[in-house]
């Protein structure tokens, strides 16, 4: 592995972390598309690859400090756990059957109507 691809990969990862700490956000959004675009993964191996990063760190670090200053309902997160666990199978499941083009159109949409949801949301409280 070549330095400037190792720290293309570390920078991908500090952008996730730093956003994942402060939105709770960081696989769809930026890891998968930096992937795609920076490391030029398919968009199924940036997503599979998204996940598999996601795993422990998520569990671990900024968790546990949402958990310091008493932000974590255990209760409430153990039934979305379970929710997310079969969601995520049944997710994967139908992303590997479509081809690479429809998931990043999929994908795209996805993002755009978020963006405009969160924007007007937050427009029509200032």
């Amino acid at each position: 592995m070549t330095t400037p691809y190792l720290l293309i990969l570390l920078v991908i990862g500090l952008g996730a972390g730093v956003s994942s700490g402060i939105f709770g956000i960081g696989g769809g959004i930026l890891i998968v598309p930096a992937l795609m675009y920076w490391a030029k993964f398919s968009q199924h191996a940036a997503v599979g690859t998204s996940l598999a990063i996601l795993l422990p760190p998520v569990g671990l670090a900024a968790v546990t400090e949402y958990y310091r200053s008493g932000n974590v309902d255990l209760k409430v997160a153990g039934i979305v756990a379970a929710g997310v666990l079969v969601g995520g199978w049944l997710g994967a499941s139908i992303a590997n059957q479509l081809n690479g083009h429809t998931l990043k159109l999929v994908f795209g949409l996805f993002v755009l109507l978020m963006g405009a949801y969160l924007t007007a949301s937050a427009a029509r409280a200032i």
